[in-house]
């Protein structure tokens, strides 16, 4: 029970930290809002909200919790990561709380965005949009653990590149702005290799009331099987630059 209350105490801090840096939270989801209060109007003209926001939930998440491994940048950095190794806690429950910190970060601004998509005319059934939180929850959970992996991986001057580098490309495959079977045959194709659009069209089924679909299974398939891989990679990476 040692790793579930060291898991406890290191998730916390590191809410603690995060709710402190409440401009940080606003600046994450900045972009999302700014799409959606731009962009929202001209997409309504042909689609509808209950796509748009579950596609701008799929990107805070990417551009969040898929850079959440600057944290562990700067903990190396100042000397934070060392003290924390020679402590009795449990290296996975250090990177457990971290993870789960940041996965409450994304579920704070995808409540923010989801409240502004209320705003502008979405008719999603709450139903619908905790399930989709759920999911969310589970994708920050993967996208943290796999950022803080790449992190203890790499030059951590390159990390910020590399990050940004990816993170766009994963963005427009996933289908966040336009739904990709309007693509050409080659993009969709791409895109089915991608998990983010797996979980993006389970969102969107969710939002918009169809609970028990294929889509809907394929999506929570994929969020979960993502989660398990990524935190064991972010556990032994984790484990191995902390050993």
């Amino acid at each position: 029970m040692d790793i579930l209350r060291d898991t406890w105490l290191v998730f916390r801090y590191n809410v603690r930290i995060s709710l402190r840096q409440k401009a940080g939270i606003v600046f994450g989801v900045l972009q999302p809002l700014l799409y959606l209060v731009l962009f929202g109007p001209l997409f309504a003209t042909i689609g509808t909200w209950e796509t748009l926001v579950p596609g701008l939930l799929v990107q805070v998440g990417l551009l969040s919790a898929g850079m959440a491994g600057f944290g562990i940048v700067f903990d190396a950095r100042s000397g934070v990561l060392e003290r924390l190794r020679v402590t009795p806690a449990h290296r996975m429950a250090l990177l457990l709380g971290r993870v789960l910190g940041s996965s409450v970060t994304l579920l704070i601004q995808s409540v923010m965005l989801i409240v502004v998509g209320y705003a502008f005319g979405m008719r999603a059934a709450l139903p619908g949009v905790l399930a989709g939180l759920v999911l969310m929850a589970l994708l920050g959970v993967s996208l943290a653990a796999l950022s803080n992996a790449v992190a203890l991986t790499m030059n951590p001057d390159l990390f910020a590149p590399v990050m940004s580098t990816a993170v766009v490309p994963l963005v427009l495959l996933s289908g966040a702005f336009l739904p990709m079977s309007m693509a050409p045959g080659w993009l969709d194709a791409l895109s089915r290799l991608t998990p983010f659009r797996y979980v993006l069209e389970a969102l969107r089924e969710l939002f918009d009331g169809h609970y028990a679909s294929w889509t809907v299974a394929a999506g929570v398939a994929v969020t979960l099987a993502l989660s398990l891989v990524c935190v064991t990679v972010g556990t032994r990476v984790f484990n191995r630059e902390n050993a």
